[in-house]
């Protein structure tokens, strides 16, 4: 039973780091200009991994009967109020969207890293996040890559 709770506290906490991307993601889409047709693509793209992410962690949480969580971490909230003042002093421009996206990027692989080294993770779980982890590390990747070819 405790395997059961653990892992869905788990899986709960990985549920609410997507919907912070997903409205992170929303946020920085609009914060962009139409130039930036780009990366409102590219984001909407991300918004959809999310979503896809957090449809399979739910599907584990329901299989173990437990609820789902549908808010987003106080974390989260705390980074979108920050990007929030921080681009009343920056503006909205492309490099600023990026370092936000960043930031966010390696809140969810710290995120993700924390689940994994939880020992008592079923081998079934613990594939799915791993492989969830894995995809949004090319997803942080790219937008480190974007991020440098601006300055």
């Amino acid at each position: 039973m405790k395997t059961t709770t653990v892992t869905s506290e788990i899986l709960n906490d990985l549920v609410q780091i997507n919907n912070d991307r997903i409205a992170g993601y929303e946020k920085a889409r609009k914060e962009l200009t139409d130039a930036d047709a780009d990366l409102k693509s590219l984001f909407l793209n991300m918004i959809e991994e999310s979503q896809k992410y957090k449809m399979a962690l739910a599907t584990e949480i329901a299989a173990s009967g437990e609820d789902i969580e549908t808010g987003t971490t106080t974390s989260g909230k705390i980074y979108r109020g920050w990007m929030d003042v921080k681009a009343l002093f920056t503006g909205h421009d492309r490099q600023t969207v990026l370092n936000n996206c960043e930031f966010g990027e390696d809140a969810a692989q710290n995120a993700y890293k924390s689940a994994l080294e939880e020992e008592e993770l079923p081998a079934n779980i613990r594939a799915l996040i791993s492989d969830q982890k894995a995809s949004l590390r090319t997803s942080h990747d790219e937008i480190k890559r974007l991020r440098d070819s601006q300055a």
